[in-house]
């Protein structure tokens, strides 16, 4: 039997399918490389990260039903962990239809997909987004999340929607993630330690929003696999008893972040350090569908599936920044 991962080609896609070889898993990777940011970053992630394990690679759009179902006709599918989605706030803002097709469609497709093949459990990636404009903090998973503040956000909470009615119809048991800020090697060229890196080292001014009074929820990458797999191998009960979130169907939701809010500026200095320059800071407004502040409340992450972030900024940082120049002189 194989665990299928959608978005293998993706950061977190790619360390889990890998992460899942490296256990002994047979590991179905599908991913479409798309060009929403360089396709050869995702194919070196593939190369580097799931190279040379069990993994079967399919080049696939999971929004297509017709090529989801080629991609893995034959295959004895006993689990899913669906992690592709089109992401970013800001280009949510841009290019709304990636998004519907992507997160809305393809959701639906995994989920008609999981209960043909009558999986075992169906772990999908939410997000930190969901929680919208929030004030109260820590963000807990049975919070009132029905004020996005992007497209990206409803999107995500619309998976959650439509994955809570497949439990309850058709008692599919899934689990879905809610990550906040995930960073590390291989990381995406559209988040912030990326951004900064590579402009602080090119000597380019670095974008800062809302004059860097923000704060995130920083989480390395490390930390979230072992969250993804642990949640996988754990899948929620069907009896009847309300799982994290509030469903009474089998169907449960966690956060994985590293239960820190840290201060933009401090990314940045720790950025600084690693580089051993200073960056040039270009102060800009608050963008629209952002949020000031990301905290994630993990009490039923660390019950329910051992969670334990191990990770500080102070050292994730430094890993990111060594690998990055690796890759950039590559």
């Amino acid at each position: 039997m194989a665990v299928l991962v959608t978005g293998a080609a993706g950061f977190i896609g790619a360390h889990v399918a890998g992460a899942l070889a490296a256990r002994g898993e047979t590991v179905i990777g599908i991913d479409d490389l798309n060009g929403y940011y360089a396709p050869q970053l995702k194919r070196d992630r593939l190369a580097a990260l799931v190279g040379g394990r069990d993994v079967r690679f399919v080049q696939a759009d999971f929004a297509d039903a017709a090529a989801l179902d080629a991609a893995v006709a034959g295959e004895r599918i006993d689990r899913i962990v669906h992690l592709g989605a089109q992401a970013g706030v800001r280009h949510s803002l841009e290019n709304p239809q990636a998004y519907v097709r992507a997160n809305l469609v393809g959701h639906a497709n995994v989920l008609e997909l999981a209960r043909a093949r009558r999986a075992a459990h169906l772990v999908y990636a939410s997000s930190s987004s969901v929680y919208g404009g929030n004030t109260a903090l820590p963000f807990r998973v049975d919070d009132r999340v029905d004020h996005p503040v992007s497209l990206y956000a409803a999107t995500k909470k619309a998976d959650e929607l439509m994955s809570e009615s497949y439990a309850h119809l058709f008692r599919l048991p899934q689990t879905g993630l809610r990550f906040f800020t995930v960073y590390g090697p291989w990381g995406r060229p559209d988040m912030a330690p990326w951004l900064f890196t590579a402009a602080i080292l090119a000597g380019r001014p670095i974008t800062v929003f809302n004059n860097g009074r923000m704060r995130r929820d920083f989480t390395y990458i490390d930390d979230v696999v072992a969250g993804v797999l642990a949640a996988l191998d754990r899948p929620p009960a069907d009896d009847g008893a309300s799982k994290p979130g509030g469903s009474l169907a089998p169907h449960a939701l966690y956060n994985l972040g590293n239960s820190r809010a840290e201060p933009l500026d401090r990314l940045i200095a720790l950025i600084e350090q690693a580089c051993g320059r200073a960056a040039v800071r270009e102060p800009l407004p608050m963008q629209p569908g952002d949020v000031t502040e990301t905290y994630a409340d993990i009490a039923e992450s660390t019950r329910d599936l051992g969670f334990a972030p191990r990770t500080r900024l102070e050292d994730g940082v430094p890993r990111f920044v060594e690998w990055f120049r690796r890759y950039a002189d590559a």
